[in-house]
């Protein structure tokens, strides 16, 4: 869908050549605000106890009854970090902690999403799922899994998790950006 209306200043936009690619850009010379593309940030957890990992079944399109890890979409002012500890509480009633950043999928598409994958530490909790996204939470172990309907990007997941061979990105306590409010992760 076209943006038709600045979101910044309410008047009507243009299609504009900007550095080579076609954008939707304000008409009015004081504001000039350009609509740089529709993007969505995904966030999943991979969390583990005693070689099981937590799983849970989708109660909602997409992929209703498909087994997958738990995650979601990150609200506009929360970090990433924070959104996946909160997804897996609401979804699965389990507590976690984020040890690092083990994967990402890019999918360029009209909302271009990305998705970060995080190995999670288990602290505590029963899975107990939400009763509206998810229908069924547990931790369950590669052969239990292959009796069920697990989503092809979460054995991929999954996969990552069992077959890691780094510790991916770890968020750094001590960036040399003073004052920043962002999040950094790095190796």
């Amino acid at each position: 869908m076209a943006v038709n209306y600045c979101t910044v200043c309410g008047q009507p936009m243009e299609t504009r050549d900007i550095d080579g690619t076609a954008r939707r850009a304000c008409t009015s010379e004081s504001c000039g605000h350009v609509h740089w593309g529709d993007y969505s940030v995904g966030v999943g957890a991979l969390v583990m106890k005693e070689e099981r990992i937590l799983l849970v079944r989708r109660a909602q399109e997409p992929g209703r009854g498909y087994w997958t890890n738990p995650g979601g979409y990150i609200e506009q002012m929360e970090s990433i970090d924070q959104t996946i500890i909160r997804e897996v509480l609401e979804e699965a009633g389990v507590h976690a902690t984020v040890k690092s950043i083990v994967a990402v999928r890019d999918q360029p598409r009209s909302i271009h999403n990305v998705y970060i994958a995080f190995d999670m530490e288990y602290t505590g909790g029963e899975p107990v799922p939400d009763g509206v996204e998810v229908d069924q939470a547990g931790f369950f172990s590669l052969e239990e899994m292959k009796e069920m309907q697990v989503a092809d990007f979460t054995k991929w997941l999954i996969d990552v998790a069992m077959q890691r061979r780094a510790e991916g990105l770890t968020a750094d306590a001590n960036p040399v950006v003073p004052g920043n409010a962002s999040v950094f992760f790095r190796t």
